[in-house]
């Protein structure tokens, strides 16, 4: 793999410090110029517990993982009982959402400006070992820098994201552009709701089938002259989930949430500051597991749910008052949430940030072009694919 510029010997600390302060410019983002070749290598190795793959093979599913700071998404299968890990080269991915009726998957690109991508199976690309086809790029929209998108989700089939920038969540109409969708009672005020600054990290949408009943987490209840990002911003316990239809709080004692997600009319969400999975019961969040890691990133299958833990960003770690933050590790969790065991995990030693895990069914796709392990004639194929101009989803 070319594009390996890392010095011998550099610590963990100055290469994600150099990941955070890449792709920071507009232009650079608008022009898409970093090539798939730069992964680092040491971001992909990986190692393994329990029964992750028995459990990735036994659901017949691909597992779509965006790491953000890395700039990587990442796509976990099996076929004929052997593990297939891809990945694909993105600016800072985050949220993520999967249209099955139109077979799009849609993946939030959050730099300024933002965007947001469309990939779908490329029938081109089907793999010759009998997997099903990648998923490559379709089109792309780009979006203000100051809706700052986190998760994404589909609610009565359209799309929607938060826009922690606005305090708000938005609908993303195919033809472009934005529209706010729903907003909590609290940013209102006599001149109008103020979408002007983030106040409260408005963040991940647990998707009903409308809006109105749907949840969204935040880590505050409402707007203080200490905001999201201050080092000084209060946290330990003041993080909410919002009901969507009377824009209230209706979950509380959260610190720092992420990924809220319905399941079986339960809101489950990821309470990242104490490395916890749990869910809203009487109105307070209660925890049904600990992992040693910054929990975000949540996706519920069957009885499984698969949840990511990330390190904890230095400058944040008075954000992670319930974790050792030296001792956080970045990976994926296949969790059992009928016996509250944890089946297996996959672990990245030099990984940093994961924010999304999604799932497609195996047959949909196999996951992206670029095969961890390929040998040089299979990558010779996707360049050449890239290169004619096939590696295009139709």
């Amino acid at each position: 793999m070319r594009g390996n510029s890392r010095p011998a010997g550099q610590p963990l600390d100055q290469l994600w410090r150099r990941h955070h302060e890449e792709l920071r410019d507009p232009h650079q983002i608008a022009a898409q110029w970093q090539w798939w070749g730069d992964v680092d290598p040491q971001l992909l190795a990986y190692t393994v517990r329990g029964d992750w793959w028995d459990v990735v093979a036994r659901l017949h599913v691909t597992l779509l993982v965006s790491r953000e700071y890395e700039h990587l998404l990442m796509g976990f299968s099996t076929f004929g009982g052997k593990p297939r890990i891809s990945y694909f080269r993105l600016p800072h991915p985050s949220g993520m959402a999967v249209d099955s009726a139109r077979g799009v998957a849609y993946m939030a690109s959050t730099r300024n400006p933002n965007a947001v991508f469309e990939f779908g199976p490329c029938a081109a690309a089907e793999g010759r070992d009998g997997h099903a086809a990648v998923l490559a790029p379709r089109q792309a929209r780009y979006l203000p820098g100051r809706l700052y998108l986190h998760d994404l989700a589909m609610i009565g089939g359209r799309l929607h994201a938060n826009a922690a920038g606005l305090n708000a969540v938005v609908q993303l109409p195919e033809g472009g552009g934005h529209k706010i969708a729903w907003w909590p009672k609290s940013i209102e005020s006599p001149a109008g709701p103020r979408f002007d600054k983030n106040y409260l990290q408005v963040n991940s949408i647990a998707a009903g089938p409308r809006v109105e009943s749907s949840f969204f987490s935040a880590s505050a209840a409402a707007p203080s002259a200490r905001r999201p990002g201050h080092l000084n911003f209060p946290v330990d316990g003041r993080g909410v989930v919002f009901s969507g239809k009377t824009g209230e709080v209706v979950g509380t004692g959260l610190t720092r949430p992420h990924s809220a997600r319905l399941v079986n009319r339960e809101i489950w969400v990821d309470n990242s500051g104490y490395g916890q999975l749990g869910r809203i019961v009487s109105g307070r969040f209660e925890s049904v597991h600990q992992f040693s890691g910054w929990t975000r990133g949540l996706c519920v299958q069957g009885d499984v749910a698969f949840v990511g833990t990330s390190r904890v960003i230095p400058r944040y770690r008075r954000y992670a008052p319930g974790l050792n933050v030296e001792q956080s590790e970045c990976g994926l969790h296949a969790f059992d949430m009928r016996t509250g065991c944890v089946l297996g995990s996959l672990l990245w030693p030099a990984g940093n940030q994961i924010f999304a895990i999604e799932a497609v069914p195996e047959s949909f796709s196999c996951g992206f072009p670029y095969r961890l392990g390929a040998g040089r004639m299979e990558t010779q194929r996707i360049q050449d694919l890239y290169s004619r101009g096939l590696l295009w989803a139709a």
